[in-house]
């Protein structure tokens, strides 16, 4: 497919972008004006990646006539750098076609991650911690910030749920695969007769939502405080910090204790509340999508079993897509990219074929 008419608009709205930033009173809509600067930067590396896909087509068609030349030496170093030159079309072609389909707007956004155990009890709040471990561990690999919202502990020092928020650049649009039932398999440390057992935590990802996305109005809001719980220190277990809301109308619930402030702990249980409000309307806008899509990126449902990892075998499994690695100890302990890239490049193929870009 020729993609030169869509590059060509692009590159019309890089030149109007260019003259919006540099107008007077741009930055007086702080809001407005990040999501411009950001469209703008988007818009500006696709047009160079175009500008090295046609620079490396180029290139290829040349060193094809040199390897058919009369100079024997020349023909030879020119035949040799033809395959990286087409593996770097081909790489560029995929990022070209990934940046021209119609993007979600939560993409750019920051996410907040709830983990609880499931099934498995103990050994089950022991997977949940290690989760939390995992993707902090990944988080900060790739530069991001991660910020502890709400955390209860097991008994046994795992956690019975915990949620943090991870900022930084495109965070949801990596993190959002990640929501669904983790399966693990293991022996557990008090287990005597060496029998595997089966556990379970579930994941939701929810990319963060601003006042302008979700209305909280007040009337519809219920508010306690309570004695906050937990290993936070003697000072969190004798103050009445905790803070518990309910949206009425949905009947969802949010509590937070992290922090020893009231207004800070109810300012974070909004955030959260607000995040999962706008999850719940992104499931009925995506119950529009293709099935299969469904399937790959899946609603963020605790019922969706989407990996397990296997720790006799040390292997790691994702469902949706049915790729099998034996490399858990590495995975567990953050090293998750190849994963979710592989899970990308298949939902990228639906949503190409979905476009008609494929």
């Amino acid at each position: 497919m020729d993609y030169t008419p869509l590059i060509d608009k692009k590159r019309g709205r890089f030149e109007e972008l260019d003259r919006m930033i540099a107008s007077p009173g741009f930055y007086d809509e702080p809001k407005r004006a990040a999501e411009l600067t950001r469209e703008h930067a988007r818009t500006g590396k696709l047009l160079e990646d175009w500008a090295r896909f046609n620079q490396a087509q180029e290139q290829i068609e040349e060193n094809r006539q040199l390897a058919n030349g009369d100079d024997a030496e020349m023909a030879e170093m020119a035949a040799e750098e033809i395959p990286e030159l087409e593996a770097e079309v081909e790489k560029l072609g995929q990022i070209i076609q990934y940046a021209l389909l119609p993007r979600d707007e939560t993409e750019d956004r920051d996410a907040i991650v709830e983990i609880r155990s499931g099934t498995g009890g103990d050994e089950a709040s022991l997977f949940a911690k290690e989760l939390v471990q995992m993707y902090r561990i990944y988080c900060e690999n790739r530069g991001w910030r991660v910020e502890m919202m709400e955390a209860s502990p097991s008994d046994v020092g795992g956690f019975k749920d915990a949620t943090f928020k991870v900022s930084g650049e495109e965070v949801f649009r990596y993190l959002k695969y990640e929501s669904g039932v983790h399966r693990v398999q293991r022996v557990p440390a008090t287990e005597t007769q060496g029998r595997i057992h089966t556990s379970t935590a579930t994941v939701a990802v929810l990319p963060e939502a601003e006042e302008i996305d979700v209305e909280l109005k007040p009337e519809e809001l219920k508010f306690e405080v309570c004695r906050s719980g937990g290993p936070g220190g003697q000072g969190v277990n004798t103050t009445d910090s905790a803070v518990q809301v309910w949206h009425l109308p949905s009947g969802v619930f949010v509590k937070c204790q992290e922090e020893r402030s009231q207004l800070k702990n109810k300012a974070r249980a909004l955030q959260i509340l607000r995040a999962k409000l706008l999850r719940m309307r992104k499931e009925e806008e995506e119950s529009k999508y293709s099935d299969q899509r469904r399937s790959l990126i899946g609603s963020g449902g605790r019922e969706e079993k989407i990996r397990t990892y296997n720790f006799p075998q040390n292997r790691i499994t994702d469902h949706r897509i049915n790729l099998t690695n034996y490399n858990l100890d590495n995975f567990i302990a953050g090293e998750i990219t190849d994963m979710i890239a592989a899970i990308q490049a298949s939902e990228m193929e639906e949503r190409l074929a979905e476009a008609g870009l494929g």
